[in-house]
């Protein structure tokens, strides 16, 4: 295992203060955070100077690393990296879900990849609402009709074959491997495990893989996954085709359809995946390289920065009252925005130039009073949808100067908690991120405007952020991106601010504690740390109102910088790896 070259780099020096989501994605943040006090601000990055890769398990992170020392791109280590994820991080990482890929190509090319899960063609806006017109409880995320038809094995195989140079054979490989001999638990693997026990207890097939022998697996065990190894071995020989018009699609319409789904041939025949340009935008010299719709996510984080460009952030200093305001008013603004604009682009109009443009920030600016919190409440906007906290993201930058970021997802912790037959991979529970009933309150206490309410073959709106960084000379920055619902988005926001404005190092950037305002509810989330009690203070008496919680996001990031690459893994998923050569 390579795990690079740590040097000491020059501790952040601008001063320091001194000081409802579904159940599972509660136990997740208790379960696989790292909790021990430490002095984020000494905290140093990775070291490399050719390549480097960052993820939230430091399995996958070897794998990129490995198919990157053998030659690969920074797309091929993706792939593989993706495939390695769905069996080393099977609570989160997937094959039965979906997500976005970012890319900068060396060339200069930026390209957007959308492998979102679609809902089926039978699905209608009613779908989860009883007889007089309410919301039935769990039928979105605990039964079939929550599944949306996956896109992660068209989306990775799609790109390995666009832009990629190893064939899919080789980048898959190390996935097959370790499913099909397993890999020794660790501690954290266990405990997330451990949150879903009687979730798996529930499914004979679930539990003959994820329980041993009905019991909890411990930590220092062997997990073997038979079955998903052998659909790994069909994906490799036959491709796309072999998930999407073989037995692994007929096995699960086979399984939907005998549980009240909605499933059928036809719904995976034809799903697709979709190349756009990126969104992006400028940012006190720099290029941001967003995800478009049906992410939510580009287009808000470059409007919170365009908003932003017009305040003295870096003089302020990180944590300080004024600069806390002026983000959080930015997010307040560009939230709204976002719930009342946004959704697939096969199906709405999505305003994205209005929404980044120039004029549109020096109009919220002008509506940001200096020294008085906003309420949400007289800030016109629609319902809010998110999905779950339970997704990953991963970072590559390769020798040549491709770059690529992914974040993908099953929605809730293990998504629907559901494997069709002998496929050995989880079902997301993705239905759940569309609009179940305008103004009704999904699984997360959020509510849904319409432009985002369930249709046939529609993708559901998300906050997925993977997000690329270009400097002044147009080369590779930054390449981020984190889990966490729509906390997705203050965290790579506030993770380039913490670069470009408060000089921070990768490591600092990424560890450094976070805040979080979506307009509704009108709260602000905060981590321990952020400011001191004088500050918090004074933004009370603004009209703020805080709400402490363990942890914001988890960022998995590189910087190139000063000729060499930092790696980052976040603080919070301690079974992380930040690793390159």
């Amino acid at each position: 295992m390579l795990a690079g070259i740590i040097v000491a780099l020059p501790a952040f020096a601008t001063p320091m203060p001194s000081g409802d989501a579904e159940s599972s994605s509660k136990a997740l943040d208790k379960a696989d955070i790292r909790t021990a006090p430490h002095d984020w601000r000494t905290d140093q990055p990775v070291i490399a100077h050719h390549a480097m890769v960052s993820s939230d398990q430091r399995r996958s992170t070897d794998v990129g690393v490995q198919i990157l020392k053998e030659g690969g791109n920074a797309i091929d280590a993706a792939v593989a990296i993706g495939y390695a994820q769905a069996v080393v991080n099977p609570c989160c990482g997937n094959i039965g879900g979906g997500g976005f890929m970012v890319i900068h190509l060396a060339s200069g090319r930026n390209l957007f990849l959308d492998f979102r899960e679609k809902a089926p063609l039978a699905a209608t806006a009613a779908l989860f609402l009883d007889k007089a017109g309410n919301v039935v409880p769990g039928r979105s995320t605990r039964t079939y009709l929550g599944v949306g038809i996956p896109g992660t094995v068209m989306g990775l195989n799609e790109a390995l074959a666009k832009y990629g140079t190893m064939p899919l054979t080789k980048v898959i490989a190390p996935a097959i491997e370790l499913a099909a001999h397993g890999y020794v638990l660790t501690p954290g693997d266990v405990k997330i495990m451990g949150i879903r026990t009687s979730v798996f207890a529930a499914e004979p097939n679930v539990a003959a893989i994820f329980l041993n022998h009905g019991q909890a697996w411990r930590a220092g065990e062997r997990l073997v996954q038979t079955d998903l190894a052998n659909t790994l071995q069909a994906i490799a020989t036959g491709g796309s085709r072999a998930f999407y018009h073989g037995p692994i699609a007929q096995k699960l319409v086979a399984a939907s359809q005998a549980n009240g789904g909605l499933f059928t041939m036809k719904d995976f025949a034809l799903y697709t995946v979709n190349w756009d340009q990126p969104v992006m935008c400028r940012y006190r010299g720099h290029t941001i390289v967003g995800a478009p719709p049906p992410s939510s996510g580009g287009t808000t984080v470059c409007e919170i920065l365009e908003t932003l460009e017009g305040y003295p952030l870096g003089r302020y200093g990180y944590g300080s009252p004024e600069a806390t305001h002026d983000i959080i008013e930015a997010e307040r603004l560009a939230f709204a925005d976002r719930n009342a604009n946004l959704g697939d682009p096969a199906f709405v109009r999505n305003p994205v130039a209005w929404l980044i443009s120039a004029a549109h920030a020096a109009s919220l600016r002008a509506s940001i009073l200096p020294d008085k919190a906003t309420p949400s409440s007289t800030i016109k906007g629609a319902a809010n949808a998110t999905e779950g906290s339970d997704t990953t993201h991963y970072s590559v930058v390769d020798a040549e100067g491709n770059a690529v970021a992914v974040t993908y997802t099953l929605n809730y912790l293990f998504g629907v908690g559901k494997i069709a037959g002998d496929t050995g991979f989880f079902l997301n529970n993705e239905m759940d991120d569309f609009t179940s009933k305008p103004g009704a309150p999904n699984s997360f206490g959020l509510v849904q405007g319409i432009a985002n309410v369930v249709g046939p073959g529609k993708r559901p709106l998300s906050s997925m952020s993977p997000t690329i960084v270009l400097g002044p000379d147009h080369r590779v920055f930054m390449v981020t991106g984190s889990p966490g619902g729509p906390t997705i988005i203050t965290t790579v926001l506030q993770t380039i601010i913490d670069v470009i404005d408060y000089g921070m190092a990768m490591q600092q950037a990424v560890d450094a504690p976070r805040f979080h305002h979506q307009w509704l509810p009108d709260i602000v989330m905060v981590e321990p740390g952020y400011m001191t009690p004088k500050t918090q203070a004074k933004l009370e008496l603004m009209g703020y109102t805080f709400h402490q919680v363990p942890a914001i996001g988890a960022d998995e990031a590189i910087l190139a910088k000063d000729g060499v690459l930092q790696g980052a893994n976040d603080r919070r998923r301690p079974a992380g790896l930040a690793a390159g050569y």
